[in-house]
C-alpha cells in the first residue's frame, strides 16, 4: 500500500478501505476463477476511423475486465437479486417497495445514486445475516435463470467472447456480492469475477462487509492486484463500463470502452478518444439510458408500481 502520511485520518481511512476491498476482492476472485454496433464516428464528427485488431490473440498478458450493471446486463445485479429473495420470503413487501424504487430510479436515470446503492448494500447485508453462504449461493443459480439471463446485453458478450476466443481471461468487476458476481461469471462462460466481499465466519454470514462496497476507486485497486497476481500488463488489457464512477478503472487500461455510457462517461470518452458502445435502441434510450428492452408503457407501468409501493409504506 503507498504511504498515505500526507492524507487527513478520514480520508486516509477511506483509501485504505479502497486498498482492502480491492485487495479482498481480488483473492476473492482467484479463489472462485475456474459486435452489434459499428464503432461510432470519429469524435470530431468526421467518418469512422478503422479500428486495429482487438483483442490480439494469443496475447496472455492481457485480459478485459467488464463492469456488471448496465454493462453486461440491463439493470443493477443486487435489485434483481432482491426480487428473487422476496419470492422466497426473505424479506416482508414493505422491503421490496424499496427495492422497486430503486430499480425504476435506475432503469430511468441508467446511473447508480450513491445512496441508493448503499441502502441497498445495507438491505441486503441485513437479509442475509445469518444464512450459510452455500444457501445464497444455491438460490443465486435460480435468481439468475429467472431474472438475469434475459438481461445480458448480446453486444457486451460478444466483446467479452472475443477475448475469450483469442486466449484472454475475462473478469466481471462489480460492486455486486461476489457470490452473485461469480454465478453471472459461469453462466457466461467468463474466467472469474471480482465482487463486493461479505464477511463470513464458518460459512455463515455475519451482516458485514470486508473492507467495503467494491465501487469506484476500490474496483481500480482490484483490477491492479488481480493484475499482479496473475502477471498481466494493464497497458495491454481491456475495461468496459457504461458509469463514470468507474473511470479509475478505465483510466488503467491501454484500452479503455465506454459502454452504454451515462452522459459523465460519454463526455469523458469523447474527451480522450475512448471506444464507444451503445447497444440500447432509440434516440431516448441512448440518451437517458434506458435499457431497449423496456418499452415506454412498461417503464412507465413499472415506475407506477413502484411509486404506488412507495407511497404504501406512508
Amino acid at each position: 500500500m503507498a504511504a498515505l502520511g500526507w492524507l487527513t485520518p478520514r480520508r486516509r481511512s477511506a483509501t485504505a478501505r479502497s486498498v482492502l476491498a480491492g485487495e479482498a476482492a481480488a483473492e476473492a476472485a482467484r479463489k472462485t476463477s475456474l459486435e452489434q454496433e459499428e464503432f461510432e464516428a470519429a469524435y470530431s464528427g468526421g467518418p469512422a476511423r478503422p479500428e486495429p485488431v482487438f483483442p490480439v490473440v494469443g496475447d496472455d498478458r492481457a485480459a478485459a475486465f467488464f463492469d456488471l450493471d448496465n454493462t453486461v446486463m440491463q439493470g443493477a445485479a443486487i435489485f434483481h437479486f432482491g426480487r428473487g429473495l422476496y419470492k422466497r420470503k426473505f424479506f416482508q413487501r414493505q422491503e421490496l417497495a424499496r427495492f422497486a424504487w430503486q430499480q425504476a430510479w435506475f432503469r430511468l436515470a441508467g446511473v447508480e445514486d450513491p445512496e441508493h446503492m448503499q441502502d441497498a448494500r445495507e438491505s441486503a447485508l441485513s437479509i442475509v445475516k445469518g444464512h450459510r453462504v452455500s444457501e445464497l449461493m444455491s438460490i443465486g443459480e435460480e435468481i439468475y435463470d429467472e431474472y438475469m439471463a434475459e438481461r445480458i446485453w448480446p453486444g457486451t458478450r460478444a466483446l467479452a467472447q472475443a477475448h475469450l476466443d483469442a486466449g484472454q481471461k475475462v473478469w466481471l468487476v462489480t460492486a455486486a456480492p461476489v457470490e452473485t458476481a461469480t454465478i453471472i461469471a459461469r453462466r457466461l462462460g467468463l474466467t472469474g469475477a471480482l465482487g463486493t466481499v461479505a464477511e463470513s465466519v464458518d460459512g455463515v454470514y455475519t451482516g458485514k462487509l470486508v473492507g467495503e462496497p467494491l465501487h469506484g476507486p476500490a474496483k481500480a485497486e482490484a483490477v491492479r492486484a488481480l493484475a499482479a497476481a496473475e502477471g498481466l500488463e494493464l497497458a495491454r488489457c481491456a475495461a468496459y463500463s457504461d458509469s463514470h464512477n468507474d473511470i479509475p478503472m478505465l483510466s488503467l487500461v491501454g484500452h479503455p470502452y465506454a459502454i452504454n455510457p451515462d452522459a459523465k462517461l460519454r463526455r469523458y470518452a469523447r474527451e480522450r478518444e475512448w471506444r464507444l458502445r451503445d447497444y440500447r435502441t432509440g434516440r431516448k434510450a441512448a440518451k437517458v439510458g434506458i435499457p431497449a428492452a423496456v418499452g415506454v408503457g412498461a417503464l412507465a407501468g413499472g415506475t407506477a408500481a413502484a411509486l404506488a409501493l412507495h407511497r404504501r409504506r406512508r
